[in-house]
């Protein structure tokens, strides 16, 4: 008797979306190589143009990566070496990394155990233990180093508390940066992320909810000197001449292929959040009462998450990672160690036990398959293994 193959499902699968837009992926491209006009073209003013407008923002800078624009937007705010940056221990690598390259001091404060984003708590405690220097400067309680800007991340695309961040940011004199890497689209109360703090920092890395072909990034802000400086730092810190360089930058400029490429999926977007928005309410009803599982709490009012990742907290999270993986099921750890606990970072002077809410969402978090054109035979199927490792 023939026995029926049960297919794989994927933590991400691109094949519909490029499939759908291949056509016009290609043209675009093509008449891209034709023009002959490969960095700082037409495609990319017209992608800045594009982002702006979405965002809400003023201004917007492409750049290189996701990872360059947090070095761009730390260095046009002046933030370097004898100042300290403080920010969220649950995030990729790089939002730490580009402050260390830097040469500034990080701290960490702990995470909301229900959304995973910065905590504004935690962050008030922490400036509350700050003290004041002469110069009227906040410094950080560990080493007394002058405490500079604050970078929150919207983590799997769930914007943070930007209201209370802001207020904070403000009542302290702080620089506060939007780490939306894993965001954009995502709003919150009439604003999309994009126009929240001083600058905000996208990645348009193929698996982001708007992506490319390869690396990029953007920037926004609504500050006409800091955009000045952003422009002027992407391309070796110039700006007025060729060859006349005002400081020292960076090569970090958004190819014409990748502004091509996002400006065919960027009228696309909001259709692919609101697909992932309907599958998140269809996992939240499928693993509700699972013993085991809890799914992140739901977006606040007046808040639009869009589901970058699908990402529930779960106990025996490697055993169920197992089981899913031998059933066929994607699924993905972020992150498995958090900032503050990485071995390159051990010399900032933290231990296990330091930020208890983060540490323990390390232990626990699980990314389910996600995408927009996830079938929804293939999301019952996930959410059927997902109860049938807990014997739910």
């Amino acid at each position: 008797m023939a026995t029926t193959q049960v297919k794989n499902v994927p933590l991400l699968d691109l094949s519909a979306q490029h499939a759908t837009l291949g056509d016009e992926l290609a043209r675009a491209v093509t008449a891209l190589l034709r023009s002959q006009q490969f960095v700082l073209g037409a495609e990319g003013r017209a992608l800045e143009a594009e982002a702006a407008a979405y965002t809400g923002a003023r201004h917007a800078i492409g750049c290189a990566s996701g990872s360059d624009a947090l070095l761009l937007a730390l260095k046009a705010l002046d933030v370097g070496p004898g100042d300290c940056v403080v920010t969220t221990p649950m995030s990729f690598f790089a939002t730490a990394g580009a402050p260390a390259r830097l040469g500034v001091r990080i701290d960490f404060v702990d995470v909301e155990p229900g959304t995973i984003n910065l905590d504004p708590a935690a962050l008030e405690a922490f400036l509350g233990r700050c003290t004041r220097g002469p110069d009227g400067a906040l410094h950080e309680p560990r080493e007394g180093t002058r405490v500079k800007a604050v970078i929150a991340v919207d983590l799997f695309g769930r914007p943070c508390d930007w209201d209370r961040l802001e207020a904070l940011a403000r009542a302290h004199g702080l620089a506060l940066i939007d780490d939306a890497a894993q965001a954009f689209g995502a709003a919150a109360h009439g604003r999309r992320c994009g126009a929240f703090g001083d600058v905000t920092c996208f990645s348009f890395y193929p698996t982001k909810n708007l992506g490319g072909a390869g690396d990029g990034g953007l920037l926004t802000t609504n500050r006409d000197e800091l955009a000045a400086r952003l422009r002027s730092l992407r391309v070796h810190g110039s700006s007025k001449r060729r060859y006349i360089h005002e400081e020292v930058g960076w090569n970090s400029r958004l190819d014409e292929v990748q502004a091509a490429v996002v400006r065919v999926k960027l009228p696309h977007l909001d259709g692919w959040n609101a697909a992932r928005r309907a599958h998140a309410r269809a996992y939240d009803e499928g693993l509700a009462g699972c013993p085991g599982v809890r799914p992140l709490d739901p977006p606040a009012p007046g808040v639009d998450a869009i589901y970058h990742l699908y990402v529930v907290r779960c106990a025996r999270r490697d055993e169920l990672a197992a089981h899913l993986t031998a059933a066929g099921v994607g699924s993905g750890v972020y992150y498995p160690v958090p900032l503050h606990l990485q071995e390159c970072f051990r010399y900032l002077g933290y231990a296990a036990g330091d930020l208890p809410r983060a540490e323990a969402a390390a232990a626990e978090v699980l990314a389910l398959p996600m995408w927009p054109e996830l079938p929804a035979e293939d999301r019952e199927r996930v959410i059927a293994e997902v109860r049938r490792f807990y014997g739910a």
